[in-house]
């Protein structure tokens, strides 16, 4: 993307007035978007990123400076006045920039050029189509589908030069049902590192209809009682509250701060002993999966909790010298004008050894919350507020009447220490993620767990 040359003479500008660091980060994304609704093309949009961040360390200080102008001419001028906002002595620093040999585990089969925008188009009508066919209650259904093709450089004064390219692609469907002048919406989506192999295999039909009968369903739905009550949490999408209840309380960008709940905890028993969790961005496909990290770190396969143990927290590269720790292959930022930060992947609950059958089956009275929904968290003390797009009472061990309006209300460590059965049918789910850094693809997940006694909002 740029010469080697080139680069390092950015980099020894950069290193100019004495930072002790300098890093070069290159962006090239090309973004195509489709959206169709009311059985219409309603638009077709692309968009391209392409410039390139410098960031220079002074011990835990740090400047950053981008620019869309990519000539040697404007680099050098870009690195040369982020290097005036460091004053110190200039250090003898020396490299020599070297490629980092990586895995690339996640190549696409099927291009997306292989495919006009015409006939992706004609794809989501025809998404679209069965969701609306597939009840007389269904009123609108939209469908969207974005793919991205990155390509990324990395090289800093440590020597590391690393290149990457990931394509990824998703497709989300809402549907909104009426009835009596009642509506309720439903919503699913499937993506990951794919090309346009991500339709193959898949029931476009059933996918399309099962948004729709979500929709359709919620609105004979009764309204949630309240209290505390037992809640089993639905695997996939459910793993939300962890990413966001406990996942960001682990992120060097809170810890190193001091603004995290989880400060100061490492090597403490912090959930119950069924639990298990990983942030791992290794998985082939996955979502929130990549290659090298934007500080040019491997990823890997990070054990946050073992047994209830806190083992790890997700460290980039300038936190971690404020912390004394290693950085672990989790800087991430959302494009070339963001400085990266640590970040998820695809953070999950592990498998248990109960299946949701016997979870469900052990449970006498409380709440099934089958999808979650949005909501939002605190690093700082781990308490949430999630709406459940999709719930059901339990009555004597049984699913019964679903019911609407529920929200999960607690503490990320309460829910962690109050978790008394984990199933073994994890599964991930995708999200845009949005923090300090920007949005950014992340998965996570969980098998279905049972939580005691949490806090339930609904209809007293």
């Amino acid at each position: 993307m740029l010469d080697k040359n080139l680069v390092a003479e950015i980099l020894n500008e950069a290193l100019s007035t004495g930072g002790d660091y300098a890093e070069i980060f290159v962006e090239n994304t090309l973004t195509n978007n489709l959206h169709t609704s009311e059985r219409k093309i309603k638009s077709s949009t692309s968009g391209l990123s392409y410039g390139a961040g410098i960031r220079i360390f002074d011990g835990v200080n740090f400047v950053y400076a981008y620019t869309n102008l990519m000539d040697r001419e404007n680099l050098l001028k870009t690195a040369k006045k982020a290097a005036l906002g460091i004053k110190s002595s200039k250090k003898d620093i020396s490299f020599d920039l070297r490629d980092l040999e990586l895995e690339r585990k996640h190549q696409i089969q099927k291009p997306f050029e292989n495919k006009s925008k015409k006939e992706k188009a004609d794809l989501m009508l025809k998404i679209s189509e069965y969701a609306l066919n597939a009840s007389p209650l269904v009123c609108k259904a939209d469908a969207k589908y974005k793919e991205t093709t990155r390509h990324t450089l990395l090289a800093n004064s440590l020597g590391v030069w690393a290149e990457d390219s990931i394509a990824r692609s998703l497709m989300h469907l809402n549907t909104i049902s009426e009835k009596d002048n009642i509506t309720e919406a439903a919503r699913k989506n499937f993506g990951g590192l794919y090309g346009l192999e991500l339709f193959e295999g898949r029931n476009l039909q059933e996918f399309a209809e099962d948004v729709a009968a979500d929709s359709v369903s919620r609105l004979s739905a009764n309204l949630c009682p309240s209290g505390r009550m037992d809640v089993v949490i639905g695997n996939d999408f459910g793993g939300v509250i962890f990413h966001e209840a406990c996942g960001h309380s682990l992120e060097a960008t809170y810890v190193a701060k001091d603004a995290s709940v989880m400060c100061g905890k490492l090597g403490q028993q912090i959930a119950s002993p069924l639990v298990t969790a990983y942030d791992d961005a290794t998985i082939d496909h996955a979502w929130g999966s990549i290659n090298v990290d934007d500080e040019g770190v491997k990823t890997q396969r990070k054990i946050l909790i073992e047994n209830g143990i806190l083992k790890n927290y997700m460290v980039d590269r300038l936190n971690g010298r404020r912390m004394g720790m290693e950085p672990n292959g989790c800087s991430r930022r959302q494009n070339y004008t963001f400085a990266p930060t640590s970040r998820m992947s695809n953070t999950f609950i592990a498998n248990g050894k109960s299946t949701h059958d016997e979870i469900i089956a052990n449970t006498e009275k409380g709440i099934y919350a089958e999808k979650m929904g949005g909501g939002s968290a605190n690093p700082m003390n781990g308490e949430f507020n999630f709406s459940v797009d999709k719930a059901y009472l339990i009555e004597n061990g049984k699913i019964t009447k679903q019911v609407k309006g529920a929200k999960l209300i607690g503490s990320g460590q309460e829910v962690l220490q109050n978790i008394d059965m984990v199933a073994n049918n994890m599964t991930l789910s995708c999200s845009i993620c949005g923090s300090t850094s920007g949005r950014i693809p992340a998965s996570h997940g969980q098998p279905t767990i049972r939580v005691r006694n949490i806090t339930v909002g609904g209809q007293k």
